[in-house]
């Protein structure tokens, strides 16, 4: 197991900070070594800039980019993209950590309920998010109709 940073923190950045560009490039690598392209639904640097789009950065003491994910508002529900953990920075409880505020930022929001899309070869993905409650759906938007999809999803409310 990787040595735990001393202090960790995570923020909503820009997806133009130092280290995300790197995060992004090797998420990116990561599905492209699974999927086609076509296949790949990954959000640009220009997508995570929009309005309505919040990226959070996990990162450590001397300012390095662990791990990110991004909520995208859409209508009345939010979507989970680009969630992904340097392999140097696995099995450290970071992408809970981030999921975790996303689901607070998306209930902030007044979004009921968290959508994601991720692919059937990734097995870590499928199995955390079956343990942080998600339930699989139909696939929806843009996955419609694609078969390296698999899309879940998970009302949010008080506990």
């Amino acid at each position: 197991m990787p040595e735990s940073p001393s202090t960790i923190t995570i923020g909503l950045e820009s997806p133009y900070a130092n280290g995300i560009e790197e995060l992004l490039r090797l998420g990116a690598e990561y599905s492209l070594s699974l999927y086609p392209p076509e296949e790949c639904f990954l959000l640009t640097p220009a997508e995570l800039d929009e309005p309505g789009v919040r990226l959070f950065v996990a990162r450590d003491d001397a300012g390095g980019a662990l791990a990110m994910g991004a909520l995208v508002a859409r209508h009345d529900e939010g979507e989970l993209k680009r969630m992904f953990v340097h392999p140097d920075s696995r099995r450290l409880g970071l992408a809970s950590r981030i999921l975790t505020r996303i689901e607070d930022a998306a209930m902030a929001q007044g979004l009921p309920r968290l959508v994601l899309e991720t692919g059937p070869l990734h097995d870590a993905a499928l199995a955390f998010y079956r343990r942080h409650g998600y339930v699989p759906i139909p696939r929806f938007g843009p996955y419609v109709g694609s078969p390296s999809s698999v899309c879940f999803a998970k009302e949010l409310g008080a506990s």
